[in-house]
């Protein structure tokens, strides 16, 4: 019952996608992902975990909230770029996705959703905002929004294309483009 109440919280909050983040989730916590018992003090420092990366979000949303108030208040009826990933991530679902459920980055939630946040902030970068890897790959077969983008090599999350500059995004496209017609 417990990992069953564990698994619902990430129908509401789950910032790799379900699946991925129940992988992490059991990785940190020494969980099985399959066991159906599973140690409760496990489950705990799992919920901890993803706790701690919904206080990040949580703020980043009250944050993004009140900026657009005034963004309002001044006349700013348009959003830019970076909001479309907000509204796209709108709840904390799929805010920094995963292309596979086994492969996701290795710092803990919070501190993957303060780097991206952080991403957002300070403008475009020609690295992953995660690991800063500059290996970014385009992809144009993801299962779910958005269909496609810059995947990070190392890490694995798609990369919010507002992070990233004109030149790492080009670069990533001829990456794609040259992988796939090498075999030619």
């Amino acid at each position: 019952m417990r990992r069953t109440s564990l698994r619902k919280c990430l129908e509401r909050f789950a910032p790799y996608g379900h699946r991925a983040t129940w992988h992490h989730l059991c990785a940190l916590a020494g969980l099985d992902p399959e066991d159906r018992a599973p140690d409760p003090a496990r489950l705990i420092a799992a919920l901890t975990e993803l706790e701690e990366a919904r206080a990040v979000w949580l703020a980043h949303e009250a944050s993004f909230a009140d900026r657009r108030k005034r963004e309002k208040h001044d006349g700013i009826r348009q959003p830019c770029g970076v909001d479309d990933w907000h509204r796209n991530t709108w709840g904390g679902c799929d805010v920094v996705p995963c292309v596979s459920p086994v492969v996701y980055p290795a710092p803990r939630l919070a501190d993957v959703l303060r780097r991206v946040i952080a991403a957002m902030e300070t403008g475009p970068g020609n690295a992953c905002p995660v690991c800063r890897q500059e290996q970014l790959e385009w992809r144009s077969d993801l299962e779910r929004y958005p269909l496609e983008g810059p995947v990070c090599t190392d890490c694995g999350i798609v990369v919010p294309v507002p992070v990233l500059t004109a030149g790492a995004l080009a670069a990533a496209r001829r990456r794609a483009f040259e992988d796939r017609y090498a075999a030619v």
